[in-house]
């Protein structure tokens, strides 16, 4: 049988699309086609003992303690403290010390006004939206959870996140400083705890102190816990081509990076590491994420468990030993909240950078993206930078891809033989394959050669997709024009039509193929491309875009030194 480059295109397409459905398979918590087996050495993780961790969610913003009792403290009003940074702005509730509210003010909410993700209702992310004009992380409301909790632990009725807290007076906003602080009291159970968050100027990070004393007359052995809660909804804005991961990650230097998901929380079938003296927990979302990073060589629990109706929480307690009467410890924790900027994640903790995740192709995705980014610190787009990128790649593989037009060229120059050769045996298939390849080794043709442009990219461009769904950068970053955002979609699916343009001036300087069904499947398949390049990232198909018009003042004079007429 005659082989055929487009029937080897075509393999190549179908194995990317096994590649990409796989991963989007993964990136949604379901079995890797190509693992059958969960990671070992493991420890599957139960909900823990009914704790206040682990307890029904606080009380809401504006209510009030349990009723007094004889001799006990008058009980606190709820309270809601708002904190305004040059970077957030958070709501805290007394009611648990809870952090319920988080808006990052220098990134703005997909749908929302100021977002430049515009397009003809193709995606979710392109729908307006009732939320605020910025993105907001923690919050609650009927329809999201998404919550930073802390408090202590171990021992019955700490403070811990259903205590009403007390707030210190104390400057709110940055205005003229470069830290707020918010500092919460609570006595309860013999033990005070005052809970102190740190905010400061260009900074993601806040600083979350607990001082635990014993005010009572026996000694306590209790806790502390750092926990994240968060509602099982699918995110956001996934769509078949842009799945958006949310859910449980957790760092050890044991274990290394482990992504779990909600489903598996849900059915009690989540393994993962529960013991640990470093690492963090974390929350996990489309560009963003907010974790929680307890000190080093500190002995911590990891736990996961279900607190309630489609609420799941990832949690570390720390214990801090036994503490008599009159005794005091303080423990520190980092809590970072905001983008997924890998230079900033590496400098907070180890291991953290690793939220950004490329998947299987990490090993190629992250020289990628650090060859555009200093491309980008001269030009200072990112469009412009991803077609040097292009025209880089070009030039670095062109040898390889020369050697594949050369081939193409010379096949098109023997069409008339080979033709002949089809008529001549048309009833004895074997003689003519035969006769086809006495051509092909008399002309020096290999007859794969024409599929080494394609096999040389699809690497490439399979990492680069990963590149722009992961990368921060590119989220409302503007080309030129209608391109307002290169990690979404084109908006007038102009750059899909071009590439469609491009493909068939392509097929026009490759030789036809001699099956007739062949050549209609060849004609079909830019405008199949094309329609699906409806749906990636508009950032994606300007590479191929131009690595195609590229490709064509290639092979149009490769083509035409071998055959002038």
């Amino acid at each position: 049988m005659e082989i055929n480059k487009r029937t080897i295109l075509w393999i190549v397409f179908a194995v990317s699309l096994i590649v990409l459905w796989n991963d989007w398979m993964v990136s949604n918590g379901k079995q890797s086609m190509f693992s059958t087996t969960p990671p070992a050495a493991k420890v599957a993780a139960s909900a823990p003992a009914a704790t206040p961790a682990t307890a029904a969610p606080a009380a809401q913003p504006g209510g009030t303690a349990p009723a007094a009792v004889p001799g006990a403290p008058v009980p606190v009003k709820a309270e809601t403290v708002t904190v305004t940074t040059d970077v957030f702005k958070a709501d805290i509730d007394t009611a648990g010390g809870v952090i319920r509210r988080l808006e990052l003010l220098k990134y703005k909410a997909e749908g929302s006004p100021g977002w430049f993700g515009g397009c003809f209702g193709l995606s979710p992310a392109c729908k307006p939206t009732d939320r605020a004009t910025n993105e907001v992380l923690f919050e609650e409301d009927p329809k999201h959870t998404y919550l930073a909790r802390s408090g202590l632990t171990g021992v019955n009725g700490l403070p811990d996140n259903n205590t009403v807290y007390s707030v210190k007076p104390g400057v709110r906003t940055l205005d003229g400083g470069n830290q707020v602080q918010v500092v919460l009291e609570a006595e309860q159970g013999g033990v005070k705890l005052t809970k102190t968050f740190t905010f400061k100027r260009g900074d993601y990070v806040i600083d979350v102190r607990h001082d635990v004393t014993n005010v009572g007359a026996a000694p306590v052995t209790p806790s502390v816990f750092l926990q994240l809660v968060h509602d099982g909804n699918t995110p956001e804005g996934s769509s078949y081509f842009n799945s958006r991961y949310t859910g449980p990650t957790l760092y050890t230097s044991t274990d290394k990076y482990q992504k779990l998901t909600f489903e598996k929380i849900e059915k009690g079938t989540v393994e993962h590491t529960n013991k640990a003296n470093d690492g963090w927990i974390a929350i996990s979302q489309h560009f963003f994420v907010s974790a929680f990073v307890p000190p080093e060589n500190q002995p911590r629990d990891i736990r996961t468990a279900k607190v309630g109706t489609n609420l799941y929480s990832i949690e570390t307690v720390m214990p801090i030993g036994t503490l008599p009467p009159g005794a005091s410890v303080s423990s520190s924790a980092k809590l970072y909240s905001g983008p997924q900027d890998e230079k900033a994640l590496e400098g907070i903790a180890p291991g953290l950078e690793l939220v950004k995740d490329y998947g299987w192709a990490t090993i190629i995705a992250k020289p990628i993206f650090l060859g555009m980014n200093m491309i980008h610190k001269v030009l200072g787009n990112w469009g412009w930078t991803i077609i040097a990128f292009t025209i880089l790649i070009k030039l670095l593989f062109f040898p390889l891809s020369a050697a594949g037009y050369r081939s193409m060229a010379k096949m098109k120059t023997l069409a008339p033989k080979m033709q002949a050769i089809r008529e001549r045996f048309k009833d004895d298939p074997a003689k003519m394959n035969q006769a086809t390849m006495e051509l092909y080794k008399k002309e020096k043709i290999n007859p794969l050669g024409g599929c080494l442009p394609i096999l040389v990219q699809m690497p490439v461009f399979l990492a680069l997709y990963y590149v722009l769904q992961a990368s921060i950068e590119f989220r409302g970053a503007p080309w030129i024009g209608w391109i307002t955002d290169l990690s979404q979609h084109d908006p007038w699916c102009i750059l899909p039509v071009v590439y469609a343009i491009s493909m068939f001036i392509t097929q026009k300087l490759n030789p036809a193929p001699a099956d007739p069904v062949q050549a209609k499947m060849m004609l079909f398949m830019p405008l199949a491309f094309s329609v699906m390049f409806f749906f990636f990232p508009s950032g994606l198909v300007l590479y191929w875009v131009v690595n195609n018009i590229m490709s064509i003042g290639q092979q149009w004079v490769i083509t035409k030194k071998l055959n002038p007429q």
